[in-house]
């Protein structure tokens, strides 16, 4: 029997070039993308499968993974739920200098980027972005579809909602909650709660809307 892994990825640009890295890294056999179009830069040399709504997507994948490799977190949750519906196989890729704690619980299609350090008993929810350099402290729960950019830190006990997006170098404090779709600016210090869909930029972060 094979020990070979074989996936798909949705999606090629920016982050599935990413993607695709800690794929092969970790031994993963990556036999093509699908997406929208042809792409016209292919810098791994990949096969094009065309678009996963077309009604031979199913049969083209078979028993093999796929992952949906997209930045956008909305656009990555359809792709997640399309797979779903579908029953087709979803992994979870983890950068071999990634720091993940053996009690921390990472869910199906999300991206664990270079060096990140993912702390005891955090959960990180489906389809969600830890990008490289970010901390995830203990006990932290990062809830679906969400995205936490390089350099960012979530210290001990932190609640991050769905659909949200944490920018780069953002710290949010111990114990704090964040509502689901919100977005929070690069460098911003979130101190307390935030209990509403919105942006929040600057330290002390604040609503942009009050700004």
């Amino acid at each position: 029997m094979s020990n070979i892994k074989n996936i798909y990825f949705l999606g090629y640009s920016g982050h599935a070039y990413v993607a695709i890295e800690v794929a092969k890294a970790n031994g993963w056999k990556v036999l093509g993308y699908f997406d929208k179009s042809e792409r016209d830069t292919n810098p791994f040399h990949l096969d094009y499968y065309g678009h996963e709504k077309d009604a031979n997507f199913k049969k083209l994948v078979k028993d093999d993974v796929v992952f949906p490799a997209i930045g956008s977190n909305s656009i990555r949750k359809k792709l997640y739920e399309n797979l779903l519906e579908k029953n087709i196989k979803q992994t979870v890729l983890i950068d071999l200098s990634a720091k993940v704690s053996v009690s921390a619980i990472i869910e199906e299609s999300t991206l664990v980027n270079a060096g990140a350090i993912i702390n005891s008993l955090a959960v990180v929810g489906k389809a969600c972005i830890i990008n490289s350099g970010s901390i995830i402290e203990h006990e932290c729960v990062i809830r679906d579809f969400s995205h936490v950019a390089p350099g960012a830190t979530l210290a001990g006990n932190v609640k991050i909602g769905m659909n949200c997006f944490i920018g780069a170098n953002a710290v949010v404090k111990e114990g704090v909650t964040v509502a689901d779709d919100v977005i929070i600016g690069a460098g911003a210090v979130v101190l307390n709660n935030i209990t509403e869909k919105g942006t929040w930029v600057g330290n002390p972060a604040k609503p942009l809307s009050k700004l």
